[in-house]
C-alpha cells in the first residue's frame, strides 16, 4: 500500500483489531481488575492524560500499577511505589489491556509512538516533535528495537523514523515482533533500574550564523 493511501485504511484496521481483542480479552481484562482492586486497593484502573495527534491531549486508561498517592512519601520513587503485581503487568504489558478502548475511540492506534507525559511536549527538538504528527500506539518501532533499554535519545529517533516511513508491511512486522518481545519479557526495565528516568531534554539545536 501507498503511503498517502494507508493512513485511513489504518484507522479502519485500528477499531477492527481493537473490538476483536477487546471482545478476546474481557475475562482476562475482568480477572486483572478484580485482582488488582484486592491486592492494590482502589482505584483498578489508572487515568492520565496525555498528548495525542498534533499534540490534542487524551485520557490513556490502564491498570494501576503503583500505590496510590495518598499518603505517599517524599522520598518515594516510582520504583519504590511498583507493586509486585504492577511487576507482573508490566512485564508482560498487560497493563496496557484498557488501552484497546483509546484505539476505539480513536485516541490511538495499534502501531505508533508510545504516549508520553505533556510536560514532554516542550523539551523536543523540532525532530522528536514530529511524533505527534501520528496517533500514538499500543507498541511502536522504539518497543520492538530495545523497548525501555534504549536512551531517550535513541528512542525519540525511532519514533520519527517511524512517521517517516510507517507502512502496512511495517505496522504488521512490529505487531509480530512485539508478540516475541512481550512473550519473553524483555527490554521491560532500563539497565540497573526498574522504571525509565524522566525525560529531561534535548540538547539545544544550533542557531544558524547571523550574516
Amino acid at each position: 500500500m501507498r503511503y498517502n493511501s494507508y493512513p485511513p485504511v489504518k484507522r479502519v484496521l485500528d477499531i477492527v483489531f481493537a473490538v476483536l481483542f477487546l471482545v478476546l480479552f474481557s475475562p482476562l481484562m475482568a480477572g486483572i481488575a478484580v485482582f488488582a482492586v484486592i491486592a492494590q486497593g482502589r482505584p483498578g484502573l489508572f487515568i492520565q492524560s496525555r498528548p495525542g495527534l498534533l499534540g490534542v491531549p487524551f485520557n490513556l486508561c490502564k491498570f494501576r500499577t503503583m500505590t496510590s498517592e495518598t499518603g505517599l512519601l517524599s522520598s518515594q520513587t516510582e520504583a519504590d511505589r511498583l507493586t509486585p503485581l504492577g511487576r507482573f503487568l508490566r512485564k508482560l504489558s498487560l497493563d496496557e489491556l484498557p488501552q484497546l478502548w483509546n484505539v476505539v475511540r480513536g485516541d490511538m492506534s495499534m502501531v505508533g509512538p508510545r504516549p508520553l507525559l505533556a510536560q514532554y511536549l516542550t523539551l523536543y527538538d523540532s525532530r522528536q516533535s514530529t511524533r505527534h504528527n501520528v496517533r500514538p500506539g499500543l507498541t511502536g518501532l522504539a518497543q520492538v528495537s530495545g523497548r525501555n533499554t534504549l536512551t531517550w535519545t535513541e528512542r525519540l529517533e525511532l519514533d520519527a523514523q517511524y512517521v517517516e516511513t510507517y507502512s502496512f508491511r511495517s505496522d504488521v512486522s512490529i505487531v509480530f515482533k512485539s508478540l516475541v518481545v512481550v512473550s519473553l519479557g524483555r527490554g521491560v526495565n532500563p539497565q540497573g533500574a526498574e522504571v525509565m528516568e524522566p525525560f529531561s531534554g534535548s540538547k539545544p539545536e544550533p542557531r544558524p550564523e547571523s550574516l
